[in-house]
């Protein structure tokens, strides 16, 4: 009798799988945060790629994967290449001049931005309760930029910010663009060419200004590899087998990471105005995840009745 798992126990191993990436994740950006007092972002960017890279093709070679890199989609992949050292750059200068809490508050209107470039690229149709959940999310992120001192020219805050949502950015571009990868793509070849382009590209640029890496940030750059990957692979396994919806809202936990590496690390907490922000973001982006299920629901029991 063949083995099948069962819908609850495939969403509770992808949830557990979830939690890990984002705590692997989180752990890799209080590293980004703390060589970013040392080193140019694009330097880091470029770090990142060529730590992680001896990882990826181990595992690649440990999956058999290489033949499923014959057939690539390259104009995609450099864009989200390109899109990777970007991020990867905005996200780092943004955690260089704010708390960890405060970037991914504005990072997290990256889910939004996602189904705001769904309509155009991918063709989906959003519903109308969906915009109002966006528009939401929005005043959110006005919210949370404001800086304390309630002027916008408050110039560490607003460069941290925008960084930050620049990021969020790339990032949401990244991720439509590899949903349409992902018809005819691996997800090895498209974990591979990230961190490939990444390593590279990056690196040509970071060489004018290279900084010679000190020897007693070794630690910090083995750290940065083994999140980084650990994160990468919990993160697939934790949309291969359970439902996304079910999924997806623990990805928030990264605030309560970044609230706790915050005051572990550097004893600082979050503003009150980056409490509320956050709050209205991540209700936004809950709403969505909710309201996307009920919907993916009712079309099963339309076409199963």
């Amino acid at each position: 009798m063949p083995h099948h798992t069962h819908p609850a126990s495939g969403n509770l191993r992808s949830i557990v799988a979830m939690l890990v990436a984002v705590a692997c994740f989180a752990l890799m950006d209080a590293v980004l945060k703390t060589l970013a007092t040392a080193y140019p972002v694009l330097q880091i960017a470029a770090l990142r790629g060529m730590t992680a890279l001896p990882l990826v093709i181990l595992y690649l070679s440990w999956r058999r994967a290489w033949p499923t890199l014959l057939r690539i989609r390259w104009p995609l992949h450099l864009l989200r290449g390109l899109l990777g050292i970007v991020m990867l750059s905005l996200f780092t200068l943004s955690v260089r001049h704010l708390p960890l809490s405060a970037s991914y508050t504005l990072f997290f209107v990256a889910p939004l931005l996602i189904t705001v470039l769904s309509v155009p690229v991918l063709g989906e149709r959003v519903p109308g309760a969906h915009w109002w959940a966006i528009g939401a999310g929005f005043v959110g992120v006005l919210i949370a930029l404001r800086p304390d001192g309630s002027s916008l020219s408050a110039g560490l805050v607003t460069t941290g910010g925008l960084a930050a949502l620049g990021a969020a950015l790339c990032y949401a571009v990244a991720a439509v663009s590899g949903r349409l990868l992902s018809r005819t793509d691996s997800s090895e070849s498209m974990v591979f060419t990230m961190m490939l382009l990444v390593a590279l590209g990056a690196g040509v640029l970071a060489a004018p200004a290279w900084v010679p890496v000190r020897a007693e940030d070794g630690w910090l750059l083995l750290a940065l590899a083994v999140t980084g990957f650990g994160g990468q692979l919990a993160i697939t396994e934790a949309f291969r087998h359970g439902q996304a919806s079910a999924v997806a809202p623990f990805e928030y936990s990264a605030l309560a990471w970044g609230v706790g590496l915050d005051w572990l690390i550097w004893q600082s907490l979050p503003a009150a105005h980056t409490w509320l922000g956050a709050a209205i973001i991540v209700g936004s982006g809950l709403y969505l995840i909710r309201h996307e299920k009920r919907i993916t629901q009712a079309h099963a029991n339309a076409e199963h009745p």
